[in-house]
């Protein structure tokens, strides 16, 4: 149980260092700012090597533990984010070191309370229900015109947030990572759409509104909606008598989360001079 929360930790730490990373090769464009100039330089690449490092193993730690535990870990990539931006000449203040000290308090009770997941096996009606869930956000990423223009962020990330949420549900209900068992697993389709369909509508969502409050989106979406589903269809439960060290845990860590998300986009944070604190509402 726990090398599955270190695997969650990791899985953090690589997505963290990700962005970091990409966010430096973003920001060091020499004046030219084309997407293909920016995906071949060796610190994107890297990025998003460790972008795939952190996706493997969070879908090792789903197989040990329960999904409200490792996603909160996966909010916890925040903190990563806004302590690596340091290098990059971004000072954090009180508020920030505060968020990352309870983050790790947070963390540190969820790993106290973590008992091991339910059981992995589902039935035919639960994978449909994630293709129709996949299914239905696509529709909500084309749909989002409806909405108006000064919330197409928050709601882009929101989305974006239930998408990662359905990739780490079926991540969660996959049985064996043997490649013969992952090729005939619908929840293996359902993981790689719902994960492309929320990459680019993160995006989108950083494009078109504020960043704090679309990070902020996605931290509610990727954490709150699968633990909802782990507790209360799969069978996730926290260790017997640890229940209120789980929830006091998970409520720390993705408050804290929320208080760090302008670090979601460190991009925007690169751009800031060392000596005053990003703004990111006002540079989109």
């Amino acid at each position: 149980m726990w090398w599955g929360l270190a695997g969650a930790l990791a899985a953090a730490v690589a997505y963290g260092l990700a962005s970091i990373l990409q966010a430096s090769a973003a920001s060091d464009s020499s004046g030219d700012t084309s997407a293909a100039k920016v995906v071949v330089k060796p610190r994107f690449v890297i990025g998003m090597g460790l972008d795939g490092v952190g996706f493997a193993v969070q879908v090792a730690a789903l197989q040990v533990l329960p999904l409200f535990v490792v996603q909160s870990a996966l909010a916890a990539s925040l903190a990563v984010t806004a302590v690596a931006a340091r290098t990059l000449g971004v000072r954090l203040g009180q508020r920030e070191w505060t968020a990352v000290g309870v983050v790790c308090l947070g963390l540190g009770l969820l790993g106290l309370s973590a008992g091991s997941e339910g059981s992995p096996s589902v039935g035919n009606g639960f994978r449909v229900a994630l293709v129709v869930a996949v299914a239905l956000l696509g529709l909500a990423r084309l749909s989002v015109s409806l909405v108006p223009r000064r919330l197409h962020g928050p709601v882009l990330g929101l989305i974006a947030g239930l998408s990662f949420g359905v990739v780490a549900i079926s991540a969660r209900t996959i049985p064996s990572l043997r490649p013969a068992e992952l090729i005939t697993e619908p929840a293996t389709y359902t993981a790689i759409v719902s994960g492309a369909l929320a990459m680019l509508t993160y995006a989108s969502a950083l494009q078109r509104g504020g960043v704090t409050a679309a990070t902020a989106m996605l931290v509610v979406g990727e954490t709150v909606f699968p633990a909802l589903v782990g507790l209360l269809v799969l069978g996730d439960r926290p260790r017997s008598g640890y229940a209120a060290f789980a929830a006091i845990g998970f409520v720390l860590a993705v408050a804290a989360a929320l208080v760090l998300a302008r670090f979601g986009e460190p991009g925007q944070a690169v751009s800031t001079p060392a000596g005053s604190p990003p703004n990111h509402e006002s540079s989109t």
